[in-house]
């Protein structure tokens, strides 16, 4: 039977190897045992790399003073419920035992929160912040103050200041406020465009509470776009609840970002979280300081992101852009000529990667500016001015409405395509008007096969078919002979106020 027994480490050796890490590069070479063939090429020894970690107590000495923590209350509105009496807990135990609802207390037993009374301040919520300006400026998420009562700062000497809030914004989750205090220790505000992944940084917050602690990791990737009004910076610092409107901080001391958001399946730290990029909070915190609230521009469309199966099959070379969806009637963009379905690639100039990238321009345009808006559509590029006006409120969400609407002409002429799966027929003018239709389009009877499978229902109207525009029946008939019917096709619908694409994909044969 062979035996196999696993090499023993030879602790000379090791000591060997060990001296010969400590000695310069020329030295270790020239003691390093050459064992390549005559005639052959050594490689070159590699370049010596540090191997310390670095050490954060400086920087946390130099910038944790800055670091506040937040406490906020919440006033509990009129007509809440008082205690229980006596006799009413006596009846709840029979029914609960020791495990009564929050708010309630068994005599004897263990004692639990009670219940606030009306018009009662109670303890609302905990996070982070950081000083701005020596003179009592504060910068924190906005959802950390989001619907206080009263705002608590405590700074890492202890002393304790009811803040005013100065202004909030829920789009990017910036807030400022201001207590009443000067020769305050203020951050400094770094260079996000410096910050390279895989750079050391470190957040200073209050964690569950726990004021002024420390956590160190690494930028895990920049432009991380969530959906939001910002790209995040992405990073493997720890952060949990608590941790939000903390700073993160590079090793040169400077805040880069505001902590802000985790990824997390539990509730809890999962390595991964994002933190706003400074400067665009600095952006809004001005704007706060100086009306207390935020101006933005829109346009009026709606978007979505462009998917790469779309792009190919309408002819457009990357999966980039925003595609419209909705364009709201009297809107900038309708005064413009934007139609729903097409794709906006460029902005102002500035090329549109993602739907993020053309929120965050159109939103950092001044109202009443006139920019030029670059859309593909059907198989060309257009460029059109449009003329910025001012976002007074939240963005307009979509609806169903009219989703079900169908035409009640029965005198309309019907098509069948039988390589798509898809019965159509004539819209009237008076169908167009309800279905708030500009260029027309026809209307939908049945679906089935192909055009079933790519979601497609009873009673969407379809715009355009390929890059060939459907304004009626016959256009959808010349469309539908023209399309390959062992290509994929793309079509353009409209249900409710939204349109979007669709891909039919033939069967095989």
């Amino acid at each position: 039977m062979c035996k196999i027994e696993l090499m023993k480490p030879h602790w000379a050796l090791w000591a060997a190897a060990l001296t010969l890490c400590a000695l310069p590069a020329a030295q270790a070479q020239e003691n390093a045992p050459s064992h390549a063939p005559t005639g052959y090429k050594t490689q070159a020894p590699a370049p010596a790399c540090a191997c310390a970690l670095p050490d954060f107590a400086n920087l946390v000495q130099q910038v944790g003073p800055s670091v506040v923590k937040i406490r906020t209350t919440e006033r509990m509105p009129q007509g809440g419920d008082a205690q229980m009496n006596q006799q009413m807990q006596d009846f709840l135990r029979r029914f609960f035992g020791p495990n009564l609802p929050p708010g309630f207390s068994i005599p004897g037993g263990p004692k639990r929160p009670r219940q606030a009374l009306p018009d009662e301040e109670q303890p609302h919520d905990v996070g982070s912040g950081f000083i701005l300006t020596p003179d009592g400026y504060v910068m924190t998420n906005a959802h950390v103050v989001e619907g206080a009562s009263k705002v608590i700062i405590t700074l890492t000497d202890k002393r304790e200041f009811t803040a005013k809030v100065i202004g909030s914004d829920r789009r990017t989750d910036v807030a400022v406020l201001k207590i009443k205090a000067t020769g305050l220790p203020a951050v400094r505000i770094g260079d996000v465009g410096k910050l390279r992944v895989g750079e050391w940084v470190l957040a200073i917050g209050s964690p569950f509470g726990l004021e002024n602690t420390v956590t160190a990791g690494i930028v895990s990737a920049k432009q991380r776009d969530t959906g939001d009004y910002l790209p995040f910076i992405q990073t493997d610092v720890a952060v949990n609840p608590g941790n939000s409107g903390g700073p993160l901080i590079n090793m040169r001391g400077e805040v880069v970002g505001i902590n802000n958001q985790i990824y997390s399946r539990s509730g809890g730290f999962m390595g991964i979280s994002f933190s706003i990029p400074i400067d665009e909070a600095i952006r809004v915190s001005d704007q706060l300081r100086a009306t207390g609230h935020v101006t933005r521009g829109r346009i009026g469309v709606q978007i979505e992101t462009v998917p790469r199966d779309v792009a190919e099959s309408i002819g457009l070379k990357n999966a980039e852009g925003a595609q419209v969806v909705r364009v709201e009637p009297g809107s900038p963009g309708e005064k413009a000529g934007i139609e729903a379905g097409d794709i906006i690639t460029r902005f102002n100039g500035q090329p549109i990667a993602t739907t993020g990238d053309l929120l965050r321009m159109v939103g950092q345009t001044k109202p009443g500016t006139k920019v030029t808006a670059t859309v593909f559509r059907r198989g060309n590029a257009r460029d059109l001015t449009v003329t910025v006006s001012k976002m007074e409120s939240d963005p307009i969400t979509g609806t169903d409405n009219g989703e079900d609407q169908q035409p009640q002409d029965d005198a309309a002429s019907s098509a069948s395509a039988k390589a798509m799966g898809l019965t159509v027929s004539e819209i009237s003018p008076a169908q167009q008007r309800q279905l708030k239709l500009h260029d027309g389009g026809v209307f939908v009877e049945s679906v089935s096969g192909a055009a079933a499978r790519a979601g497609l229902r009873e009673g969407d109207v379809v715009l355009a078919v390929g890059n060939q525009k459907v304004t009626n029946l016959r256009d959808f008939k010349a469309a539908a002979a023209k399309a390959n019917r062992g290509k994929q096709l793309t079509v353009l619908f409209q249900r409710g106020d939204w349109a979007q694409y669709a891909l039919i994909r033939p069967e095989k044969e």
